[in-house]
């Protein structure tokens, strides 16, 4: 009668029907065929805990699948992986790197750099000779390489501090002396400019005070290399509101450097440094006194008719020339980094402009630098400790090099030397293709953090 009675159950309850068969035909064996109502009591109390344990079971189930899905929501950058191509991938490895880095991102005050991107012609183009990234104009590629990875890159340009405008002015080598030949530079970087401004709002925005250029050349943004016409042509009025990475710098007032810039060193490549540390130890022996390869003209004037480093190169010559303390060569070396390794003090005389390749050369590979240029001013002071590395000759008074050598390594040549070897001040001088802690596109950087006034983001939010 039981089970004919279940059995015309409506349809529905047929899963708990076949439930309740199951049940009694477990506990048969415990109970008796026609128990009393304690064994029934028994049945139900068996059937309502096994029931309350898989209810129990199936809301912690839900439970914890809801959490997550809540927390582990997908975000619509990550969504767009799937379908879109080279942005989306390249803002979550900048993400990726940002996290391994929060102590620059402090240090910098949560600089965000947009880098645009330009026809190939302003830039990469000109790699194609090996030269343009090598040569002592080439920090304008070094930063812009490092720049790419580093962790202030944005690509959002809204949310920008500042706009790198990517435009290589010093790969245009003359086929008669095989020196960077920058007449073209201005009408390159209008040109860039026109682009940039055309197809973005943030040039017309701010008028280009918000934007940073390297002017890597000798006299900076007046793209010149001589004094006179530098002067004369002054900056290109489109960029007097920018912000200027350049190798020019004095404690004057000059033209050339009227315009917010930040001075940076000239490029020398790390990894020559690097190769030539292999194999003369940076404390290592140094039997050359006082070193000096390069240009120095016999005449006072050179075939342009204008003096040449004012002098300073041709009265070194001829005073110390036959001096065999001294260690003086016209003519080019490709190996020629092994000799400041093996000396003691290196000659950094001006040449066109007051600053020289020599005075990175020198610090990286442990030649106290001896700097004749009246009032020049030297890259990233509150790295690089110069008062304390290197020694300041005036112009006037090169004819007596000798006597203030002399004096200097009788009396303070090793505390000089036990700064100038810290690893830390040769890594501020060079650039690297990564920013690395410290090295020279870091400085750039960390200077920049300290010009955030002029970013249009930082004021509207200090105003508001």
């Amino acid at each position: 009668m039981a089970d004919s009675s279940l059995h015309k159950k409506p349809t529905r309850n047929r899963g708990f029907y076949v439930r309740m068969r199951f049940l009694n035909h477990h506990n048969n064996v415990n109970y008796p065929k026609h128990g009393g109502r304690a064994s029934q009591q028994s049945i139900e109390k068996s059937f309502c805990y096994r029931y309350f344990k898989w209810l129990l079971w199936i809301s912690l189930a839900l439970y914890f699948l809801s959490s997550f899905l809540i927390t582990h929501k997908p975000t619509p950058s990550a969504l767009s992986l799937s379908t879109t191509t080279i942005l989306p991938r390249l803002k979550a490895s900048r993400a990726l790197f940002e996290s391994t880095n929060s102590t620059s991102i402090g240090k910098f005050r949560g600089l965000k750099v947009y880098i645009y991107e330009l026809p190939s012609k302003y830039n990469t183009d000109w790699l194609q000779d090996g030269r343009c990234s090598n040569h002592l104009f080439a920090s304008e590629v070094a930063i812009h390489r490092a720049l790419l990875t580093s962790e202030v890159r944005t690509f959002d340009p809204w949310e920008a501090d500042f706009f790198f405008v990517p435009v290589y002015v010093s790969c245009n080598f003359s086929t008669v002396n095989g020196f960077p030949a920058i007449g073209h530079a201005r009408s390159l970087i209008a040109s860039a400019i026109e682009v940039i401004s055309s197809e973005l709002p943030f040039w017309n925005r701010s008028l280009g005070s918000d934007h940073i250029f390297v002017a890597s050349h000798d006299y900076g943004a007046c793209f010149h290399a001589m004094e006179d016409r530098a002067k004369a042509d002054g900056i290109p009025e489109f960029l007097k509101k920018s912000i200027i990475l350049q190798t020019f710098g004095v404690n004057y007032d000059h033209p050339c450097q009227d315009v917010e810039h930040v001075v940076i060193p000239p490029y020398i490549s790390p990894k020559s440094v690097r190769k030539t540390l292999d194999k003369a130890p940076i404390n290592g022996r140094r039997d050359i006194f006082a070193f000096f390869r390069g240009k120095m003209e016999v005449h006072p004037k050179n075939v342009s008719g204008r003096f040449y480093g004012k002098r300073v190169r041709t009265v070194i010559w001829r005073k110390y020339g036959n001096d065999r303390k001294f260690y003086l060569k016209r003519h080019r070396f490709a190996g020629y980094q092994s000799e400041i390794a093996r000396s003691t003090f290196c000659l950094c005389p001006l040449g066109w402009a007051p600053w020289s390749p020599r005075l990175v050369e020198s610090v990286a590979l442990g030649c106290v630098p001896v700097i004749i240029a009246d009032g020049i001013r030297l890259p990233f002071p509150a790295a690089v400790p110069w008062a304390d590395i290197s020694l300041t000759v005036a112009e006037n008074d090169v004819a007596e090099l000798g006597p203030i050598l002399e004096h200097v390594a009788s009396t303070n040549l090793t505390a000089i030397q036990r700064k100038l070897w810290d690893p830390s001040v040769r890594r501020a001088l060079l650039f690297n293709d990564r920013v690395v802690d410290g090295d020279a596109t870091w400085q750039v950087v960390e200077a920049l953090s300290r010009k955030l006034d002029r970013s249009r983001k930082k004021s509207r939010v200090s105003s508001e």
